[in-house]
């Protein structure tokens, strides 16, 4: 959008400014407004709303006298093919003054329009003038019906077509608000007169008048009730709307369109009680609709059966089933002309049917099932992208719904579907390809899915919908087939829905499959590994592993001859899938095998064969590892698990490798695997068994070499198990815990062994036992011994965790003795020790009341220091416990404003101690204003702010830091009038720190000075700084104004990627139809891409319209007689490939072959070229080889330097892009005098002596390639040397006589 000179006054302010990059969009494509508005038409408010007659008597408050637009919105333009009359800013300011002021808030959408240079909108202004000044004049209080009342006097009596639209459009705007009874008694009058009016004016050239009348003739067809349609009258006006919906003129015909479906969808008598179940206009309008399609049917080229389809699209849902069946019998007939616009339109007509999924008045299941069977006949060529695509849409949408309406017949009619969808998996479109498989995936999880448990068993032999369904597979399984290989991934994906909805019942159907999925799996580079395995393991899960492994053994016993074991990878495939199956199949299968592969291993071992013992070894692990899928919820828990326990046992104890598979599984087991109280009960049982094995191997120690995890593993076992064993089971192991942890000969790796037992313990044991424990560990609280103490208060830290039960039983018992305990302890705590005091100190404030605050008073150093702690759980501990105590301030306190206040009274006193407690209280005053920035004052923050401004001319950093800290988090929760009283005393604080302190903290100045200028603006922060800090503001400038443009593209950029997205055609995946026929395909070449958008959409809309013929193979004609001779009419030109074509270097005749000549030299160039791939061929395996050792390279590089070697150039030749790029070889200074043939420099004619130097290179100067420099420059002056001995010795000889 260019423009010259200056604009006139008052014309600025009203362009529409693109964003930058969208100056070429001709039309919005964001329209969520609209849409939003649209998704409201038909429907009725839900909720009360909120306008009141005091919002709206408010609004005409606040609107008088100010209805005048500003300056800086622009026009919209709602009637375009009205000329625009241009006046001066001058005459649109005093344009009807004092005649526009109406309070009526129907017509606040013209005020837009008061300063338009528009003369439509002129006239409307005036209308509307004039209409308010006549029902002030007779009193009247501006209400809608008596601008109703006016503008059907006034539009009786205008002549002009401009104040006719005007008026037309004021009643467009009031209809909408008239009360009904007011439209229901004038519709005689009122429609005849819109009748008059758009009789006189549908020939003529303005299409204004017509699109508002016709509008407002949809509007009070709308308001009538029903007993008036059962009028001739009112038929007969909707027949005169209805005739408009073939006009010529678009916006007419859009208007008309919109009117007829407003009042067959919105009319108010729909929504009532008594609604009917259809329309009584929608007999008329579906005989009208068939009537101009078979009257325009038998010619191509007219447009009035594109009109209809399109109304179609939107009212076949609204029509009786009759009316329906006709429609379809209509649109099957039309789609026979080979059409293809015509067809796609009846294509979309179907889809929003099906879409709709109307009920059984509309369309019936019979109906539905007989249109998917015609439409069988329209089946589009598998090399027709887009209407193949929009056919299986419509297919997949009708099938849903038959089922739907009645499932037992619809899956009846799935298997044909599935058929003609699996023959679309050979289309060489990816699109087709992708929506094919979508759409039967679809089916399966939504539709076929849900119905299998009604179904039952389903075998070869069964009928009815069973049949359906090994009808429906067959057709999958038929993908298998090496006809298919270019689809096998997509193939693969359908059997691993299908196993997944159908395996449970349909497994002995599906073993055929699966034993052909095996051995597809064997066959030598097998690209879809991953897909195949995924199948396979969705039968897994459905069936179970012991039907699968019954259609494809494992094949392995142990007495194999050779070791390839080719089934041997369904092991990691049942290990990751398997859940939900039989216990026992594990005892009674997997685990003899385990045994027997084991055994053979040993034997091998002892034999010396390692190789093959260690094959054998892995295979019975890898069977173990079966065990954790077989614990995830398993139908027989209660009748296996005994048969499987005792092996269990002894595998944990005696099979270090298995201890965390065993371990792993009795978790799951115990967690996903006893839902039941039998199962529980169960498992429950062998507790005893299990714990004091576990509870033997924690005590244990790590042998050298060996990783942690399996104590670990075994640790977390028995939390497990704990959870589902008997307290009085529990209560003894605490015991006999307790008494190991005071038996003097037990070392510190058993007490510290034992202790983080009984911390396991502990939570799951009585109030009396917990009691015995409590006197047990007290003593261990002051111990010198850092691990032992830890792992005291980690004792203490479960037992007061408990949210019930006996642990918090125990502490409101004993909470003096536990204050009294944690204060006494306070000085003997070690640092290791302190994140589980504070957690159990957390726990305990939770549970105080007003009468302990002197306790958490008592407290308050000892967290304040904890806040500077070694350890990160120990400062988050003592944050934590900071905000707890504040809440228990709050707790006791009425006011919590007071309550807070007497808190931070106490951490006050910290501010005048020691460096390190001063740093601390500062930091927990900063994570206290945080937490609790709602409740302190605005006084409170700023006297805060005032003390820590003080601290910030302390010369320790770590109280700088703090400091630093607090004012950004102040920053932050302050807001900007409060922290505008402060801004200068921070400023003058920030600016008197030192040099040192300055520099050490530049990037908490940095950010602090950002915030600062977002709130106040960068002029005021330069005012209050000192000079030396101006650099770095006007940097922070630089860099925040880099960062809005960068965000600004970012967000343009982002925008612009949704609107592509939102004008890409759906490729299989959108579930509208509009989006699936959005595009025909591309068959020009890449450049015809490059044109301009107006070009290219016209080049689009003739394609969209141009259908190209398939002829028959070969010399056979083709027959027209054909039934399938529609597929052979295309939407797309069909030949073996579109888009660039291939250069294979030689010229091709016109018939499509090579013409290649043969040139002298022949066999010269195919031996140069046999020797150029093989030297390529090796270049590679060293450029490899070479990457692989980056030692050799450097050698081979050396070597190379030190020795020259003979050996041809490369014939390799760089061209293209990334690895291949040609890179240009820095040249070796020297380079041009070294000698072919011998060693070192010779001299050359014309230029200077050679002579050795080190060029000037700034990388010279990196301190850390100081060693390699010397090496360079010693190997240098040691050569020099030699040369020189040399040449003496030379010399000498010369002298000598």
């Amino acid at each position: 959008m260019g423009r010259s000179g200056k604009l006139p006054s008052g014309v600025s302010a009203k362009l529409k400014r693109w964003k930058k990059g969208h100056s070429s969009d001709s039309n919005p494509v964001i329209c969520c407004h609209r849409q939003a508005a649209r998704s409201r038409f038909f429907s009725r408010p839900s909720g009360r709303s909120d306008l009141t007659v005091d919002a709206v008597k408010l609004h005409n408050e606040l609107q008088s006298g100010s209805l005048r637009l500003g300056k800086s919105e622009a026009p919209e333009t709602l009637m375009e093919e009205e000329a625009e009359l241009a006046v001066s800013e001058k005459s649109s300011g005093t344009f009807l003054s004092g005649l526009s002021d109406c309070t009526n808030v129907t017509f606040s959408k013209v005020q837009r329009f008061w300063e338009s240079n528009s003369a439509a909108h002129k006239e409307i202004c005036a209308v509307l003038a004039a209409v308010t000044e006549v029902i002030r004049s007779q009193g009247g209080k501006e209400t809608e019906t008596e601008y109703f009342a006016a503008l059907m006097t006034t539009i009786e009596a205008v002549e002009s077509p401009e104040s006719l639209a005007a008026v037309a459009y004021l009643l467009n705007l009031v209809l909408k608000r008239v009360p009904s009874p007011v439209l229901i008694k004038k519709f005689s009058d009122t429609s005849k007169a819109f009748m008059d009016i758009m009789s006189a004016q549908a020939s003529s050239g303005s299409t204004s008048v017509l699109r508002w009348v016709l509008s407002c003739l949809a509007t009070l067809l709308r308001k009538q009730d029903l007993e008036v349609w059962s009028y001739p009258v009112t038929l007969q006006v909707y027949h005169g709307l209805l005739s408009f919906t073939v006009h010529p003129k678009p916006k007419i015909r859009k208007a008309a369109q919109h009117g007829v479906c407003s009042v067959l969808k919105g009319s108010e008598f729909m929504f009532g009680e008594k609604a009917p179940a259809h329309h009584p206009a929608a007999v008329s309008t579906a005989k009208f609709c068939i009537q101009e399609i078979e009257k325009s049917g038998g010619c191509k080229e007219t447009t009035t059966t594109l009109h209809m389809l399109t109304l179609l699209k939107d009212l076949l849902p609204c029509f009786p089933e009759g009316l329906v069946k006709s429609c379809s019998e209509t649109l099957l007939r039309v789609m026979t002309l080979s059409h293809v616009l015509v067809t796609a339109c009846a294509m979309q007509a179907f889809h929003s049917l099906f879409h709709a999924r109307p009920g059984l008045s509309t369309l019936s299941a019979e109906l539905n099932a007989q249109i998917i069977t015609a439409l069988y006949d329209y089946v589009p060529s598998e090399n027709d992208l887009q209407p193949l695509l929009a056919w299986l849409k419509v297919m997949e949408k009708a099938h849903i719904n038959l089922v739907r309406l009645q499932w037992d017949l619809g899956l009846g009619h799935l298997p044909r579907l599935f058929g003609t969808a699996v023959t679309c998996l050979l289309s060489p479109h990816s699109q087709v390809v992708t929506a094919a498989t979508q759409s039967l995936k679809e089916i399966l999880k939504e539709y076929v899915a849900p119905h299998m448990a009604d179904i039952g068993s389903v075998t070869s032999s069964a009928s009815g919908p069973a049949q359906s369904v090994v009808k429906m597979f067959r057709a999958v399984e038929e993908g298998l087939t090496y006809r298919f290989h270019a689809a096998w991934s997509s193939v693969l994906q359908l059997l691993c829905v299908f196993f997944e909805a159908c395996g449970r019942q349909a497994h002995p159907v599906m073993r055929k499959c699966l034993q052909s999925l095996c051995d597809l799996r064997l066959s030598p580079h097998f690209p879809h590994t991953a897909a195949l395995d995924q199948a396979v393991g969705a039968a897994v899960t459905s069936m179970g592993p012991e039907v699968v492994l019954q259609a494809v053994p494992l094949e392995i016993d142990g007495s194999e001859e050779t070791l390839d074991f080719p089934r041997s990878w369904l092991l990691p495939v049942i290990r990751d899938h398997v859940q939900e199956t039989r216990l026992g199949f594990f005892t009674t299968y997997f685990l003899p095998l385990a045994n027997t592969l084991k055994s053979k291993a040993m034997d091998l071992a002892q034999a010396g064969h390692t190789v093959e013992s260690k094959i054998y070894d892995t295979l019975q692990w890898q069977i173990w590892t079966l065990l954790p899928g077989f614990c995830t919820r398993p139908t027989d828990v209660a009748a296996s698990f005994k048969g499987l326990a005792r092996t269990l046992g002894m595998a944990i104890s005696e099979r270090p490798d298995l201890r965390v598979t065993v371990c792993q599984a009795l978790r799951t087991l115990i967690t996903k695997g006893c839902e039941a109280e039998a199962d529980r009960a169960e498992v429950s049982r062998f507790a005893k068994n299990f714990l004091p094995i576990l509870f033997n191997l924690y005590g244990q120690p790590v042998a050298s070499g060996d990783t942690p995890a399996p104590r670990r593993a075994v640790l977390e076992t028995v939390r497990t198990y704990l959870t589902i064993t008997d307290t009085q089971l529990v209560n003894s192991l605490l015991e006999k815990a307790s008494e190991k942890v005071l038996d003097p000969a037990s070392s510190d790796f058993t007490r510290l062994s034992v202790l983080d037992l009984v911390v396991a313990l502990a939570p799951c044991a009585d109030e009396a036992a917990i009691s015995k424990l409590y006197s047990t560990i007290r003593p261990y609280l002051e111990s010198k011994a850092h691990g032992v103490q830890k792992k005291a208060y980690r004792v203490l830290e479960e037992v007061c965790a408990s949210p019930q039960g006996p642990g918090a039983l125990f502490v409101q018992s004993h909470l003096e003795e536990l204050k009294k305990t944690l204060l006494d302890s306070l000085r003997s705590t070690s640092s290791p020790a302190k994140r589980p005091r504070l957690k159990c100190l957390i726990h305990i404030v939770r549970k105080l009341s007003a009468e302990h605050e002197e306790f958490i008073t008592a407290l308050v150093p000892e967290v304040i220091l904890c806040t500077k702690e070694v350890s990160v759980g120990a400062r988050k501990n003592a944050f934590a416990l900071l905000v707890e105590m504040g809440h228990a301030f709050l707790r006791f306190g009425s006011n919590q404003e007071e309550a807070l206040q007497r808190y931070l009274v106490l951490i006050y006193p910290g501010l005048v101690g020691a460096v390190t407690m001063v740093s601390c209280s500062i930091l927990a005053l900063t994570h206290l204003l945080f937490e609790f920035k709602g409740l302190m004052g605005t006084s409170t923050v700023e006297q805060l702010l005032e003390n820590v401004c003080l601290l910030l001319a302390s010369r320790t950093r770590d109280v700088v830091k703090s400091a630093l800290g607090f004012i950004k988090v102040a920053v932050t929760v302050m807001g900007v009038a409060h922290l505008a009283k402060h801004v200068q005393l921070v400023m003058e604080a920030i600016g008197k720190l030192s040099d040192d302190m300055r520099r050490h903290f530049r990037v908490k100045l940095r950010n602090l000075f950002t915030k600062f200028i977002r709130k106040f603006g960068f002029e005021l922060v330069k005012r209050l700084l000192p000079e030396e800090y101006h650099k770095v503001l006007v940097n922070i400038r630089k860099a925040e104004a880099r960062a809005k443009r960068h965000r600004a593209l970012s967000q343009a950029a982002a925008e612009e990627e949704e609107e592509e997205e939102d004008e890409e055609p759906a490729q299989g995946k959108g579930d509208s139809i509009e989006e699936i026929l959005a595009d025909s395909e591309d068959e020009e070449d890449d450049e015809e891409e490059e044109r301009g958008q107006g070009k290219e959409q016209r080049r689009l809309a003739q394609q969209r319209s141009r259908a190209w013929l398939k002829e028959g193979g070969g010399d056979e004609p083709l027959n027209f007689l054909d039934p399938k001779v529609a597929q052979r009419v295309l939407a797309t030109q069909p030949g073996p490939g579109r888009g660039r074509k291939k250069d294979h270097g030689f010229k091709v005749s016109a018939d499509g072959r090579l013409i290649i000549k043969e040139e002298e030299g022949t066999n010269k160039m195919e031996e140069e070229e046999g020797a150029k791939g093989e030297d390529e061929e090796m270049a590679d395996l060293m450029e490899d080889v070479i990457v692989r050792n980056k030692k050799h390279q450097k050698l081979k590089h050396q070597k190379e330097a030190e020795e020259e070697e003979l050996e041809m150039p490369p014939q390799y030749q760089a061209g293209g892009s990334g690895i291949h790029r040609p890179v240009a070889k820095k040249a070796m200074p020297g380079a041009e005098y070294k000698a072919k043939k011998a060693k070192g420099d010779v001299k050359r004619k014309g230029r200077p002596d050679p002579y050795a130097y080190i060029p000037l290179n700034r990388t010279k100067l990196n301190r850390r390639k100081k060693m390699k420099l010397q090496g360079q420059f010693k190997g240098l002056v040691k050569a020099a040397r030699r040369g020189s001995q040399v040449g003496h010795k030379n010399h000498r000889k010369d002298r000598r006589p």
